[in-house]
């Protein structure tokens, strides 16, 4: 009997009870759940779509040196050939030249930070990837595809580039470097 007085032979009967109404309300639903699956078995099955047919592969026969080569550009002014076999046409940088220090970097990894002018000079302001800030004029060299500073402007630095057409020639492309950016 004086188990039955202690406040923790209480507490476990609540428990007791308290488990006993939850089991009991849950059977009501199960019931529930066992139509519904009744009712979804109970439906015809859909039919399943037939798998598409199977194409066959029909291969590829390369021709060889037969057709164009398709690793170099085809120009107007003549064949490939033509290109390949005279590459001192056209523009190219001037390679005999010693090379500036700006010129060890890739372009879009220099940013221009500023300008000035002193009397009639203008200078750009370049940090290279090293936090270093380098002064830069008109006719200076930076970038590793031989970029040559065209003008200076407030905002923007333009440069006038060489790339290699793969072919043994240069193409002349225009870059511009904005303030802030690379």
């Amino acid at each position: 009997m004086m188990a039955r007085n202690m406040p923790g032979y209480r507490l476990l009967m609540a428990f007791v009870a308290g488990s006993l109404l939850l089991t009991a309300g849950c059977a009501g639903e199960q019931d529930d759940l066992n139509r519904y699956i009744a009712d979804v078995k109970a439906r015809p099955p859909s039919p399943i779509e037939p798998i598409p047919p199977v194409r066959t592969y029909t291969p590829y026969e390369y021709q060889g040196l037969l057709g164009r080569d398709p690793f170099r550009q085809s120009t107007s002014e003549g064949s490939d050939e033509a290109i390949a076999n005279d590459p001192g046409t056209g523009p190219r940088p001037d390679l005999q030249r010693p090379k500036e220090y700006l010129e060890r970097f890739e372009l879009d990894t220099l940013e221009m930070v500023g300008t000035f002018n002193k009397a009639a000079n203008q200078w750009a302001l370049i940090r290279d990837p090293d936090g270093v800030v380098h002064r830069v004029a008109v006719g200076n060299y930076m970038g590793k595809n031989y970029g040559r500073v065209l003008s200076i402007a407030p905002d923007e630095v333009e440069l006038s580039e060489f790339i290699s057409n793969g072919a043994g020639g240069w193409l002349v492309r225009e870059a511009e470097m904005a303030l802030g950016g690379g």
